[in-house]
């Protein structure tokens, strides 16, 4: 069955949704600029709500040692996630440091752009590929942009490392990613919103309902 991945949780309503459906992986976001920004309090909070069965994972985009420690002070986090320019060997360092997986994103635009995976086989646990955010959009983020990509380039690709599909995910297109793509693991934010940063209880139930019923 394929694993699900809820990212920018903000609100207790949101999280109870994602644990009442039963995804597998619930993200937080501690990237300030992003409408889905928690600081690692507010984080806390919902993660002393959320059950022991799901996965914390903390998005990051080139963050420092001192970020990461004053979050992991109080927020409870099961995986890192890092959503910037970081390199292998920053990937590595972070691993040592903090004792946690690491899920390094890959930004996916052109079928070259997957083989930058390799690169990170030997110190990433999880890959992410997510698309590449717009070159002419203002404002883009490192990720939530809502950045569909072509599927097919993934379409019996194989990793050394287990792997997530993101980027243009929704209700309604979810089972055609995972029917192209074959991912182990989808991950949505902007899909299952409102308005950027506001997360639908109705719309989270409903992707992971359809991400349940689909096959690869």
């Amino acid at each position: 069955m394929v694993q699900v991945k809820i990212c920018g949780i903000n609100t207790p309503e949101a999280l109870d949704a994602v644990a009442a459906g039963g995804a597998d992986f619930v993200g937080f976001n501690f990237y300030p600029p992003s409408p889905r920004f928690v600081t690692a309090a507010q984080a806390g909070v919902l993660i002393a709500r959320a059950p022991n069965t799901l996965r914390k994972v903390g998005l990051f985009v080139d963050p420092d040692d001192a970020t990461l420690e004053h979050t992991l002070a109080t927020a409870k986090l099961d995986m890192l996630q890092v959503q910037g320019h970081e390199t292998a060997a920053r990937v590595a360092a972070i691993r040592a440091r903090f004792g946690l997986p690491v899920m390094k994103a890959i930004k996916v635009a052109f079928a070259a752009d997957l083989d930058a995976a390799s690169s990170f086989a030997a110190v990433a646990d999880w890959f992410l590929f997510d698309g590449a955010p717009p070159k002419d959009k203002k404002g883009a983020l490192p990720g939530g942009n809502a950045a569909r990509f072509d599927w097919t380039l993934l379409k019996g690709r194989r990793f050394a490392k287990p792997w997530m599909l993101a980027g243009g995910l929704d209700p309604g297109n979810v089972a055609e990613a995972i029917r192209v793509a074959g991912p182990p693991c989808v991950d949505v934010s902007s899909g299952v919103e409102t308005h950027p940063g506001r997360k639908d209880p109705a719309k989270i139930l409903a992707f992971i309902r359809a991400a349940r019923g689909a096959t690869g």
